[in-house]
């Protein structure tokens, strides 16, 4: 059931970047997590932990994986012991620490007696007693993993809403793009058979006498020329990839990998219209296309 209820929470388009943190306290402990996301083409998890809970750390990676899919966590997870801390000696290595000095005392003359003091704050010297992790501390580390996984899924929608409004104004930027260069193209024709009877009648004109020319001929290259320039298929694929995008946007689950190549296809089209046209207003039109899906491109990063 408590599986279930996380995946309902993926129908919402999300970011990758947030911030959570999860507290549970015991009776003689207390527990915190805190997970940190960034953009990632895959799921990377980097884990910090005490040197208790290293036993656990497998079992941390595979609770976070099973609600994350995607991007970067760093994850620190701390254990404190609030009871009164019992402290055992580090036996080995006071014991080589004190073999050393009395072979420095032996090797150089030296005098002097060893300070319990000294030997105290030896790094290491006194350590906390390891009573375990015992089933409590397993199940309060659960809950606050939760914790901090709820709270980083609610900035992560609430962040990916705001992504969401921004693919959408952008999207519809493209859109209104498409029937400049269609409305361009139209007359792409009628443009090619004015300029080429203008140049045939400069270069034919001799002496002020103007040379006919065959109509038929004239519409054969006015036709390739025009065909050359067509971009109509291009058109048709680039509203389609639109509405595609928009439908991914508005889609459940995880769309980043979608988009991200909806937008390479986008891009396709518009490089291709460009090299196409020499039309000033389908070149305009062309690069402010593309200067969208660049800005889409650096969006779509971060979704989920």
């Amino acid at each position: 059931v408590q599986r279930s209820k996380h995946k309902d929470r993926l129908t919402l388009m999300k970011s990758m970047t947030g911030y959570g943190r999860g507290t549970v306290n015991g009776d003689d402990f207390s527990v915190s997590v805190d997970l940190k996301t960034v953009n990632n083409r895959f799921l990377d998890i980097h884990l910090r932990v005490g040197t208790e809970l290293t036993a656990l750390e497998a079992s941390i990676k595979r609770r976070i994986s099973s609600r994350l899919s995607r991007g970067r966590v760093d994850a620190t997870v701390s254990l404190e012991r609030t009871a009164q801390v019992a402290y055992e000696l580090n036996r080995p290595l006071i014991a080589g620490y004190v073999s050393a000095l009395k072979q420095m005392q032996q090797d150089f003359g030296m005098g002097g007696e060893l300070d319990i003091n000294v030997l105290a704050r030896i790094p290491g010297a006194l350590q906390p007693a390891r009573n375990g992790i015992d089933e409590r501390m397993i199940a309060a580390l659960d809950e606050a993993i939760d914790q901090a996984l709820d709270e980083l899924e609610k900035m992560r929608q609430q962040e990916g809403e705001v992504l969401r409004n921004e693919l959408r104004d952008r999207v519809r930027k493209i859109e209104s793009l498409v029937p400049t260069i269609e409305s361009a193209a139209a007359g792409l024709a009628d443009a090619y058979r004015l300029r080429l009877q203008k140049r045939i009648a400069e270069l034919l004109n001799r002496g002020g006498q103007v040379v006919e020319v065959d109509p038929a001929r004239l519409a054969q290259e006015v036709a390739y020329l025009a065909d050359r320039a067509d971009v109509s298929e291009e058109m048709v694929r680039l509203r389609s990839h639109l509405a595609q995008f928009q439908e991914a946007i508005d889609s459940p689950g995880e769309t980043g990998k979608m988009l991200d190549f909806l937008l390479q296809e986008l891009n396709r089209e518009a490089n291709t219209t460009l090299s196409k046209s020499s039309d000033l207003a389908i070149k305009e039109a062309g690069l402010a296309i593309k200067a969208e899906v660049e800005k889409l491109r650096e969006q779509v990063q971060n979704v989920e």
